[in-house]
């Protein structure tokens, strides 16, 4: 994988006459990567930008040295999104196999993944009957069909139990140790210490970057919301 695997210059997306990203300029490499702020700062939106479904006003997304949405990276990019992107009439393990036929991956594909999620015991259930957790799980299922070199998951741990968050956790550092870039979004601030390096948005621009421990060592800060905190009022100042 190239050091780079995203490489955004100067994106603007607008809404409604409102700038959701502004001039925005960014890169991210290798490890997971957390994008975290509050709800509306731009984060979903930035997503759906890197898998090339956003309508943008200005600017550049480069994915692996390819515009973003570009039908050569469509075996190369996972992407989750907040709401469950599978059949509720199809089993999950039904899911999986037209997904991976689509993809063009092989059926083995279908028990590997199913395996990662920890959704074996309910493979042949209809989707419509899971739980919501379940359902974002199978979500989850389909972006990693054929082992994706960037897997973009907006907001993937809302709504799931700790201990299942803490096994999806520790999925996104393995995926990320055998070479996959993880872009993971969230709301949720003690998230970020799980993360290599954290983005923090903030409308719809980035006001920090860089590790967890470098965030809080910027302000003094012993855990990442209340360094989030000052980092707004510093920028609001």
């Amino acid at each position: 994988m190239m050091k780079n695997a995203v490489e955004i210059r100067a994106l603007s997306v607008e809404r409604g006459g409102h700038a959701v990203l502004d001039q925005l300029d960014l890169t991210i490499g290798g490890g997971v990567t957390g994008l975290l702020g509050p709800s509306g700062c731009g984060k979903s939106t930035l997503m759906r930008c890197l898998v090339g479904v956003q309508k943008v006003a200005g600017g550049t997304v480069l994915v692996f040295g390819r515009p973003a949405g570009s039908r050569a990276l469509r075996e190369k990019v996972g992407y989750v999104t907040q709401a469950a992107s599978v059949y509720d009439d199809l089993t999950v393990a039904e899911n999986l196999r037209f997904f991976a036929r689509v993809l063009g991956v092989g059926p083995t594909e279908v028990d590997r993944v199913v395996e990662a999620v920890d959704l074996a015991a309910q493979r042949d259930q209809v989707v419509g009957r899971l739980s919501g957790g379940q359902r974002s799980r199978a979500s989850l299922a389909v972006a990693l069909l054929g082992t994706p070199e960037l897997l973009v998951l907006d907001e993937p741990t809302v709504g799931l139990d700790p201990v299942l968050r803490v096994d999806l956790w520790a999925l996104f550092h393995r995926l990320a140790d055998a070479g996959t870039a993880v872009l993971v979004s969230s709301h949720v601030m003690d998230e970020a210490e799980r993360c290599d390096r954290l983005l923090l948005m903030r409308e719809g621009r980035v006001i920090a970057d860089g590790t967890p421990a470098e965030i809080k060592e910027k302000v003094g800060a012993d855990d990442i919301e209340s360094a989030f905190l000052a980092i707004v009022h510093e920028d609001a100042s």
